[in-house]
Formats: C-alpha cells, sequence, structure tokens
C-alpha cells in the first residue's frame, strides 16, 4: 500500500498545481498557452497515477470514476491535437475538487492505518 501513498500524494500536488493555473481566471488561462500546456500535462500525470492505485484503494470512493480518469488521459496523450480546452477547463474547475477532496481522504485513511514507527 505504500504505493498507493506516493501516487495519491501525487495526485494532490498535480491538482494542487492545477488550482495555481486557474486562479486568475478563465480568460487568462485561455490566453495563456504555456499555463494551457502545463495544466494538460498535470491533468496526464495526474491521471497516470490515478491508474496506478490499487484496485482496493480506488474501492474505497466509488463516487470517482476512475474508469472515465483513465479515458481523460488517454485523449489528452493520444489525441492531443483535438483536444478542447473548455473541456479540459471545466474538468479542471467542477470534476478535480472532488478528485482531491477524494485523494486527501484515501490518504489520510491510510496514515491512519500505518502502524506507529518502533513496532507498536
Amino acid at each position: 500500500m505504500s504505493d498507493d501513498r506516493v501516487y495519491l500524494a501525487h495526485i494532490i500536488e498535480m491538482i494542487d498545481n492545477i488550482d495555481e493555473l486557474s486562479a486568475r481566471g478563465h480568460e487568462a488561462f485561455m490566453a495563456t498557452k504555456h499555463d494551457q500546456a502545463a495544466a494538460l500535462y498535470y491533468l496526464q500525470t495526474m491521471a497516470e497515477s490515478s491508474q496506478r492505485l490499487s484496485d482496493p484503494i480506488k474501492a474505497t470512493h466509488p463516487e470517482i470514476d476512475w474508469t472515465a480518469i483513465s479515458g481523460f488521459r488517454n485523449r489528452l496523450v493520444h489525441g492531443y491535437l483535438e483536444v478542447n480546452m473548455d473541456i479540459v477547463w471545466n474538468v479542471m474547475v467542477n470534476d478535480l475538487p472532488d478528485l482531491r477532496r477524494a485523494a486527501v481522504a484515501m490518504l489520510q485513511a491510510l496514515d491512519s492505518a500505518e502502524p506507529p514507527a518502533g513496532g507498536e
């Protein structure tokens, strides 16, 4: 399960990075190609980490559409010339907050289940 911890921390970090990019608003994001490129990279690697989570940890949050996240990643990577940045924006501001909350809850659950150091 330690790998789950690493992937969850990465998911949270990528979402936080994306939040920074969206903080100035839709118009500013759409006008800045480097922010768009960064967001696509963060989304791709975040989705890759979500694919690497164990099935038992994903099962603790069935409200998250893990299959859709995987499909979205594939679309970004393989259909990069046809990416609709309005859809990307929508995912960034509407879907990622729920994923972040779930990832934080999963990470907290893993941390609370971790036996204390020193063998007790």
